[in-house]
């Protein structure tokens, strides 16, 4: 099956990836697929319970570490029960974040094993130094690309990185 999906993305984005250097193919890739999850997460998400919850963290932290310096032990109680609450919040909030991992994930799985078989050992970006960073991913990925070259997967996590940072700061989520 796999097989099947390999050669309709071959067919459909092919022609694309023969006429443009890697590093354009992979930046579109991670900027559609990063604003993908960034909508699918905006819309299938309480965003407006999740700063609510971080609000409340916060407050609970500050009342948590006046509490240990007062040594108030009911006042720490109180604290401790107040934090329980929140941990249900955030318990509830959690699964709500499974519905789009759960859409996006197999997408993922898919489209990263196809662009493998296109980009497995070619340096995507090059700099004029080593860069530990890129090692990292390298020995991560166990690929052989000197250190001062990224592949396609870490160009691709820079680049959805980024392009879901900027929709987020535009969604104000968070």
């Amino acid at each position: 099956m796999s097989e099947a999906i390999y050669h309709f993305l071959d067919v459909l984005f092919g022609p694309f990836i023969m006429k443009y250097h890697p590093i354009w193919v992979i930046t579109v890739a991670g900027a559609i697929i990063g604003g993908f999850y960034t909508l699918i997460y905006y819309f299938f998400t309480d965003v407006e319970k999740q700063k609510k919850i971080q609000k409340l963290s916060k407050e609970l932290q500050k009342e948590m570490r006046e509490a240990q310096k007062s040594g108030d032990e009911k006042k720490l109680r109180k604290v401790q029960q107040k934090q329980m609450e929140l941990m249900k919040m955030q318990s509830e909030v959690m699964k709500q974040t499974m519905i789009p991992m759960l859409i996006t994930l197999p997408l993922f799985w898919v489209f990263f094993g196809w662009l493998r078989r296109w980009y497995v050992e070619v340096g995507i970006a090059k700099l004029p130094f080593n860069f530990f960073l890129f090692d990292w991913f390298h020995k991560m990925y166990h690929s052989n690309l000197p250190p001062d070259q990224l592949g396609y997967l870490g160009w691709y996590f820079l680049t959805s990185y980024a392009v879901g940072m900027i929709l987020r700061k535009l969604l104000d989520m968070g």
